[in-house]
């Protein structure tokens, strides 16, 4: 049967091509459309063209002293004129070093404990400032109680804070934007604990607390997993010593593993005064941002500025920084030629830091 319907076909094939050739041979030219199938392109959806995106970083935030009177008096112009610098880059981003509780019992035997209102949400978001980290040595200033209150603030305002959590899987989450096609991801963590502290505050499967850059191998497990599916990976880090104009050796150490492990750029504070910034072979390093919007300042505590970084993908393409001195709590932007001058000495600390001023 199969042999028949072959050459039943044969046959209407052969007779087929004698027609076409007859027509042909008597002058009726043959029309390509009458013989070949139109062609069907199939129309996929153009991938959005990936194009640079800026992105701004501040130093130490808190709203203690006379701070509180700004933000009490208007959130929305707390942090000043430094405002207008944030919120000209596609992303900023500062490290918020406070509990957001206007109750609690502050850490026993702690020195030094801040606290705000939810307010400090609004004046973050007013200036231009996408996303903060609360990972670090005041973020759970007021213990438990501070850390409820805080994680209820964070939802109720719907404001982007990375760094802590109800547990570990929250708080070492980054927070993820698309930014001129760039998917970005931002991890939080801190390196400073105070000793008696360090479990307390610490964020497990099963408890509440700030992701730690002491649990190293938890944060480069939130590094690698956000590289998968991340076009830039950035990681704020509290880490320093105070006072130290060079970094440390837990940051030297860091540093490069985080590099390796996916980050592109790796960014922090807490000495209280800046640190130098450059390329780790091909990611980005800054050790130390300094104070920001602080409640007291002197020669070398009041230097700060804003880093604001040009990356597209993977390459950090430009760092620019922006001098100012912290006067009344807020920076004041430093221009001229003292400006140029700040610059030049900002662009100096890098001479002890091993970075350099151009990728590898």
């Amino acid at each position: 049967m199969l042999n028949v319907v072959k050459s039943h076909l044969v046959t209407v094939l052969a007779l087929a091509v004698l027609a076409l050739g007859c027509s042909a041979a008597e002058g009726e030219p043959v029309s390509d459309s009458a013989t070949e199938a139109p062609e069907v392109t199939a129309t996929a959806s153009p991938k959005p063209q990936r194009k640079p995106f800026t992105i701004a970083f501040g130093g130490d935030v808190h709203f203690e002293g006379l701070l509180r009177s700004r933000l009490d008096a208007n959130p929305r112009t707390a942090l000043g004129p430094i405002a207008k610098v944030l919120s000209k880059a596609d992303l900023a981003m500062v490290n918020l070093e406070t509990a957001i509780t206007t109750a609690g019992t502050p850490a026993p035997g702690k020195q030094y404990t801040f606290r705000a209102p939810a307010s400090a949400f609004t004046a973050l978001k007013a200036a231009g400032v996408d996303v903060a980290s609360m990972a670090n040595n005041h973020g759970m200033d007021y213990m438990d109680s501070g850390l409820q209150d805080t994680l209820a603030a964070i939802k109720r305002s719907k404001y982007p804070i990375v760094g802590i959590g109800k547990n570990a899987a929250e708080a070492y989450r980054p927070w993820r934007t698309t930014v001129n096609g760039n998917r970005v991801a931002i991890i939080g963590a801190t390196q400073v604990l105070d000793a008696e502290f360090i479990s307390a505050w610490t964020a497990t499967g099963t408890k509440g607390g700030l992701a730690s850059a002491k649990e190293e191998a938890r944060l480069l497990q939130a590094v690698r997993q956000a590289r998968k599916n991340s076009d830039t990976v950035i990681v704020h880090l509290h880490w320093g010593t105070e006072l130290q104009k060079c970094p440390n050796e837990a940051q030297r150490s860091l540093a490069p593993q985080l590099i390796e492990a996916g980050a592109d750029v790796v960014v922090g504070g807490h000495a209280h005064i800046l640190l130098g910034a450059g390329y780790l072979g091909k990611g980005y390093v800054s050790y130390g941002l300094g104070n920001f919007v602080f409640y007291n300042w002197g020669p070398d505590t009041g230097q700060t500025g804003v880093l604001t970084l040009t990356i597209n993908g993977r390459r950090v393409l430009k760092d620019q920084w922006t001098p100012a001195r912290i006067n009344g709590g807020i920076p004041i932007q430093v221009t001229g030629s003292a400006g140029k001058q700040a610059v030049t000495n900002w662009r100096a600390l890098r001479g002890c830091t091993g970075l350099t001023a151009k990728p590898a």
